[in-house]
């Protein structure tokens, strides 16, 4: 019994002992007055200030936050606008006709205007060990939140917030800026750095890991180094993370608009690995496989088609990226069971999507798209008379085209590049150079030829001649 109350009185000790020093380390709130920032009114969206106006009026507090304010200091164009407040869920809809509740995990509500959503948040509070009701408050074995709708005050979100930058509001109130958790400072010195503890908060939430190689590529900042320490030994918490959740994250990572260096990033840090298992068995140690080539390239492509306002298909993304490995897979398949080429690569294809959607949860629809890519590259390689025409009628001939010429330059093959020269010059001719360039083939026609299936002869009757 004595053993007991011992323990449980030095529990309760470190306990507090704990809380004095993380209080210490935090740093005081501080109040940026108007003219010490760079955030104005008309940047910000007319339904976001409706909200926080409204939400003001009807006495709650509310606040701008997260990436909305970092992007606004950084003199950049915010993607969406989120806000924070005192006021529940319930309450934020019964003010907002245009509003409804979603998620389980984190209870949230959505204010519509059209197509933009204004996502108001209330202030997320500490967990209690000992709560005990599973629909506000859950974790995993492994330390992860499952449920999160502990509610407490402005203080207890910023600490609940995932980066100091991230952790910046902004009132329109008063037009200042509150700073919790020394948010400015690292925004100013261009840090990426966790509040709490790093392996705690990851183990809370495994994506916060992908978040802080996200925002150090796309804000072009460096991860703090006690951020970035328990990383590479905490990735595969990774594949604790929902496949559905991590596809969303997979497009927040590589499409939208630094790609590549957030490809780099997560090579670096083990991070690559739990998203795309069946690529990362074919790096190379010194990473110039045509694999890792087209990958380089194709995310660099993309970068550049969000720059310049182009539209980008993760079908075609995700149809380059796992290219090779599909080419493997159709290889082993032949050797193995005696297959003829097409039906081992109509197998591979299964073989490859089925394992790339155990990590991810990629849509019907998108891995409908890169099979027709696939399929697409090896008819592109039997120029026939009037199948390419028609060819060329199929919806994804263009990504197919773009994925061959890709290969072309990655293995820095001859014939692909002459395949991959063909059908670019063929694509812009008019019909009659079209059809001598079909003519012009060679031993084309012969090939043709050689592989017709013999005419079928009618059954002789009896008696007949």
């Amino acid at each position: 019994m004595f053993t007991r109350v011992a323990n449980f009185c030095r529990k309760v000790l470190s306990r507090e002992e704990s809380m004095v020093v993380e209080a210490m380390a935090q740093p005081q709130m501080t109040v940026i007055p108007r003219e010490q920032h760079a955030i104005s009114r008309k940047d910000i969206s007319e339904n976001a200030l409706k909200v926080l106006y409204r939400l003001n009026k009807a006495g709650y507090d509310a606040y701008l936050v997260g990436g909305g304010v970092r992007d606004l200091l950084l003199g950049k164009k915010p993607k969406d606008f989120d806000v924070t407040t005192s006021a529940t869920p319930d309450q934020v809809r019964k003010l907002f006709r245009n509003c409804r509740l979603v998620g389980r995990r984190f209870r949230l509500a959505h204010v519509m205007f059209g197509p933009e959503i204004i996502e108001v948040a209330t202030f997320r509070g500490h967990h209690d060990e000992q709560q005990t009701d599973r629909t506000i408050s859950q974790r995993g074995q492994n330390g992860m939140l499952l449920r999160d709708n502990i509610f407490g005050s402005i203080e207890e979100d910023a600490q609940r917030r995932d980066f100091t930058i991230n952790s910046l509001y902004y009132s329109v109130a008063d037009f200042t800026v509150r700073d919790y958790v020394g948010g400015m400072r690292d925004l100013e010195e261009g840090v990426i750095r966790l509040i709490g503890n790093p392996e705690t908060r990851y183990r809370e939430d495994p994506v916060r890991m992908l978040r802080a190689v996200r925002f150090a590529a796309k804000l072009n900042m460096r991860i703090s180094e006690e951020t970035a320490e328990p990383i590479p030994r905490l990735a595969t918490l990774i594949n604790d993370v929902p496949p559905a959740r991590l596809f969303e994250e997979s497009l927040k990572l590589l499409q939208a608009g630094y790609g590549y260096e957030t490809y780099r990033l997560l090579r670096e840090y083990g991070l690559f690995q739990p998203l795309f298992p069946s690529i990362t068995r074919y790096f190379t140690e010194k990473g110039d496989s045509p694999m890792e080539r087209i990958i380089d390239q194709v995310l660099k492509n993309t970068d550049n088609r969000i720059r310049n306002d182009m539209r980008v298909n993760p079908a075609f993304l995700f149809a380059a990226m796992f290219w090779y490995p599909l080419l493997e897979n159709a290889q082993r398949i032949t050797q193995e069971g005696g297959l003829a080429y097409f039906d081992a690569f109509a197998l591979a294809m299964n073989d490859v999507l089925d394992e790339a959607c155990r990590s991810l949860a990629i849509p019907k629809r998108i891995t409908t798209l890169i099979r027709d890519i696939w399929q697409l590259q090896l008819r592109m390689s039997r120029r026939q008379g009037k199948r390419s025409w028609k060819l060329m009628e199929h919806p994804k001939f263009r990504a197919a085209y773009d994925l061959l010429a890709l290969r072309a330059e990655a293995e820095n093959n001859g014939e692909l590049q002459r395949l991959a020269k063909w059908w670019g010059e063929f694509q812009v001719s008019a019909p009659p150079a079209q059809k001598d360039m079909l003519n012009n083939l060679g031993d084309e026609p012969a090939e043709r030829r050689r592989h017709r299936r013999p005419r079928k002869r009618a059954p002789r009757r009896e008696g007949s001649a």
